[in-house]
């Protein structure tokens, strides 16, 4: 598990092993089953979630009580509510198992000191931020200027392995069309 950890840093920053022990004393492993979730609407985010293994669900419940698929995680990815995790305030969304789940989790108090601490742990950390900032305008930007069936083949390009392992009516809603419509499009 902290080989995974290790090696995902790598990929943007290399460590010394008295490196990577500081940043392994910062994480701690939780094992979550299917359908269980990591936090709700409304509770606080106690951490950032390392994926090592399995499948999650970002969520949001609007106020007529529809759900909307914010994102997926899958292994090597990182996911939470980051507004109420950075501000520590309560979730806006909500993020589920949808396979049995093992995360690494590091709280903001283990962020701020990794960060304060190692250099390096900050520049990795901006990278993946920054990668996730244009995944999300990569994905707005679909939605506002790309059909359905576009949609769905820009996902089956940039994510194959991600349409193996969902239901097709999570990534019809994640698409925003219908069950029907998506069956239409892979055929």
């Amino acid at each position: 598990m902290q080989d995974k950890l290790r090696q995902h840093i790598e990929n943007v920053v290399a460590l010394a092993d008295d490196e990577f022990d500081f940043v392994r004393s910062h994480f701690i492993s939780k094992r979550f089953e299917k359908r269980e979730f990591l936090f709700q609407k409304g509770e606080r985010v106690p951490y950032v979630y390392f994926v090592v293994s399995g499948l999650l669900m970002l969520l949001y419940n609007d106020e007529a009580g529809k759900e909307h698929i914010v994102s997926f995680a899958m292994e090597e990815w990182w996911e939470s509510d980051f507004q109420a995790f950075l501000a520590q305030t309560n979730a806006a969304l909500s993020l589920q198992c949808l396979e049995d789940t093992t995360v690494l989790c590091l709280s903001l108090e283990g962020y701020e000191k990794l960060c304060a601490g190692l250099q390096k742990m900050e520049h990795f950390f901006l990278k993946k931020a920054n990668g996730g900032h244009v995944a999300s305008q990569q994905r707005i930007l679909s939605f506002l200027a790309s059909d359905a069936k576009e949609r769905y083949e820009q996902l089956l390009n940039r994510y194959p392995s991600l349409i193996q392992r969902v239901p097709k009516t999570l990534l019809a809603s994640y698409l925003g069309v219908s069950r029907e419509t998506l069956s239409r499009l892979s055929r």
